[in-house]
């Protein structure tokens, strides 16, 4: 054996990959980076913004305080502030004279309502989650094992070759066993490229990612209407009158008619209210740019894949209309990029394969290390020539 013969003998050894079958589940990504930024986001400022209500409700103690007659004792000035926190009601005449009640409530609903705003932005992440994961899953572990194992059939081929090439006593029969087995593509695996191409005609992920986003801006916009409708009426009123003569009081003729109480908790509220709207305006641009991605093909993806024999769904120009479930399988297949190990390779023979010259009619990766392991792509010119006189 030569020495250039074992020295591509090791080249195409080191060449192959390795085999990740055990520990490629516990990596793999199933939510792409910016649906997990809006996750975290969207469940987890609500939750924040509902300890900071609850904190400095336990921290500063009641969130009114009522300014009661001086006659009132300890007591009574407590129940004041009781009572008016309960009902939590402003009372006021309009120009007419007429009287006229408001209610306050959403200063009491303020940590509930965080806490239900939570929960609904959580709801699109159960749905990805249990509609969705499994076949997702499933699909990203044997696509990219595929891959993977193409890529290795490829040098494994080569190998092959290259241990004919040094059997065969005859350059003649080992090229044109070579170019008939080219001729009829025994050198492809279409099993990847059809169920791919199946990918194309389902639609099950790719619904339940655009309903999952749907929902995450109609819960976006109910919480636009909720502050809007319920917080803008209450937001700078930080003082209101509170009667207290119900019940057993409302025949004492000590007891005043109104008792002026203020807000301690507004500025909490206020703050609430709008780092709430603030935050959410600004991901309604990150979810419309997550549904836009589904509107066109990751082709440079695709295009190093083109290395791979049985892999043109370019050159072929098989890709249609791009929403479908195969496009949001490959916006996994970019998230999860660190298990394709066969990436990177492909990426350096790509970048290689534009640097050679035109004459080697490079097109797989089998054609790209078949040269680097000394061998022709093609047919040598002499023994073209050579078969050609034989055969005029």
């Amino acid at each position: 054996m030569s020495l250039a013969h074992t020295a591509a003998e090791y080249m195409l050894s080191d060449a192959l990959l390795p085999d990740r079958r055990g520990s490629r589940l516990k990596g793999l990504r199933l939510e792409l980076p910016l649906d997990k930024m809006v996750k975290f986001v969207t469940v987890g400022f609500p939750l924040l913004l509902m300890s900071l209500a609850f904190a400095q409700e336990f921290s500063s103690g009641s969130p009114i305080s009522c300014f009661s007659p001086s006659n009132f004792s300890v007591r009574q000035a407590a129940y004041v502030d009781s009572s008016c926190w309960d009902s939590l009601v402003h009372h006021k005449q309009d120009e007419a004279g007429q009287h006229k009640v408001k209610s306050l409530w959403p200063h009491k609903a303020l940590p509930y309502s965080l806490l239900a705003l939570a929960v609904a932005m959580y709801l699109p992440v159960l749905l990805w989650q249990y509609a969705a994961v499994p076949a997702l899953s499933s699909d990203l572990l044997f696509i990219i094992s595929e891959l993977d194992k193409s890529y290795n059939r490829s040098i494994r081929l080569v190998q092959h070759m290259l241990k004919i090439r040094q059997r065969s006593s005859d350059p003649h029969v080992f090229w044109d066993e070579l170019e008939k087995a080219r001729k009829e593509r025994y050198f492809e695996f279409p099993l990847l490229e059809r169920y791919l191409a199946c990918k194309q005609r389902s639609h099950w992920l790719v619904a339940t990612y655009l309903l999952r986003n749907a929902l995450l801006l109609l819960f976006t916009s109910a919480t636009y209407l909720y502050l809007g409708h319920f917080h803008l009426d209450v937001f700078f009123q930080e003082e209101f009158s509170c009667s207290i003569k119900t019940g057993l009081l409302h025949d004492e003729t000590h007891v005043p008619e109104l008792i002026t109480c203020r807000l301690t908790s507004l500025s909490v509220f206020q703050i609430v209210t709008v780092s709430s709207v603030a935050i959410y305006t600004v991901l309604v641009p990150v979810i419309i740019y997550n549904l836009t991605r589904l509107c066109r093909w990751d082709k440079r993806l695709l295009s190093i894949y083109e290395m791979l024999p049985a892999f043109d769904l370019l050159s072929r120009k098989m890709l249609g209309c791009p929403i479908n479930d195969l496009n949001v399988i490959l916006l996994f297949l970019r998230a999860n990029i660190s298990e394709l190990i066969s990436f990177s390779w492909l990426s350096v023979l790509c970048v290689l394969k534009d640097t050679t010259t035109p004459k080697h009619n490079i097109d797989t990766v089998v054609d790209f290390m078949t040269l680097l392991a000394g061998l022709e792509p093609s047919k040598p010119k002499h023994l073209t020539q050579h078969t050609y006189d034989e055969h005029p």
